[in-house]
Order: structure tokens, then C-alpha cells, then sequence
């Protein structure tokens, strides 16, 4: 345990510091500007990810109101997969860039997963998923519905 907590630390420390400008950026606001909601290690696909939240999402965090998120909110995924740093073999860090997924709160939009869209970016759009897409993404998220069908714990607080 204590080595996890050690791992997600380290986590949270590089990617607070991360630059983003290799990314591409959205109209739902300038992801590369959001700032961070937490950090995770993706171990079945092998991917280190920077999880950020519009303004909406860090306030709601900051003030603990996200049960259920507010509307408008937008949380950012953003993927690398995972490298062994070249200098201290103990550390996992971002290697090549892998993605970027969004989570859109619009409960009247989205009523059919949860109040949520999901999406992908390509370029500087926000690509939100068709039907089927979606389904399948709300699919993996059902464990969370107590959390409003999102994994991420903030640590604004």
C-alpha cells in the first residue's frame, strides 16, 4: 500500500507540473489551461493520466459538491503511456502522448448515460460520441454511478 501511495504521489507531482503544449486544445475552453482534478496509472492499458476540470469541475471539487457534478462541468483525460524514467528506474512517467477524452455534464443532453456525454479530442474539437460510442463508455462507468458515474477523487480540498 504504501508503495502505491508513494507511486500516485510522485504522479500527482509531475503531472501538476507537466507542461501540456503538445496537445491539442478545445472550444469547451483551453484544456492545456484546466487545471488538475487528480492523477491516475491505468495499469490494464499501460497508461499514465492528468485528469482536468474546466473552472466548474475545480470549483465543484474545491467546495465538495460533486455528488452529483454540477452541469457544465468538463473533465479532461489526458493519456500517455507509461515509460520508465530514463534516470531513476523506481518512477513511471509520461512517454509518448496517447490522447485526450472528455466527460461533458448535461443532464437534459446526455439523460440516456447518466447526464454525461463522452467524448475524444482530434485537433482543437471536442468529438462528442454517437449512441453506441457512448453506451459503451457509460458501460465501464456504471460501478461509479454513487459518484455520478465518475472515477476521479479529487484532492482540492
Amino acid at each position: 500500500m504504501r508503495k502505491k501511495i508513494g507511486i500516485v504521489t510522485m504522479l500527482f507531482c509531475v503531472f501538476s507540473s507537466f507542461s501540456y503544449a503538445d496537445t491539442p486544445q478545445t472550444e469547451h475552453g483551453e484544456y492545456i489551461n484546466w487545471r488538475v482534478l487528480g492523477v491516475s496509472h491505468r495499469l490494464d492499458k499501460k497508461y499514465v493520466r492528468s485528469i482536468l476540470g474546466n473552472d466548474i469541475a475545480i470549483n465543484a471539487a474545491r467546495s465538495g459538491k460533486t455528488g452529483p457534478w454540477p452541469e457544465g462541468t468538463v473533465i479532461a483525460k489526458l493519456s500517455w503511456k507509461e515509460q520508465v524514467h530514463p534516470n531513476w528506474p523506481n518512477a513511471i512517467v509520461p512517454g509518448e502522448f496517447a490522447g485526450a477524452e472528455a466527460m461533458v455534464k448535461d443532464s437534459k443532453k446526455y439523460s440516456e448515460t447518466g447526464g454525461w456525454g463522452f467524448g475524444r479530442w482530434e485537433g482543437k474539437n471536442l468529438l462528442i460520441h454517437d449512441k453506441d460510442k457512448a453506451s459503451a463508455c457509460f458501460a465501464c462507468h456504471m460501478p461509479m454511478q454513487a459518484s455520478d458515474y465518475v472515477y476521479t477523487v479529487p484532492h482540492l480540498r
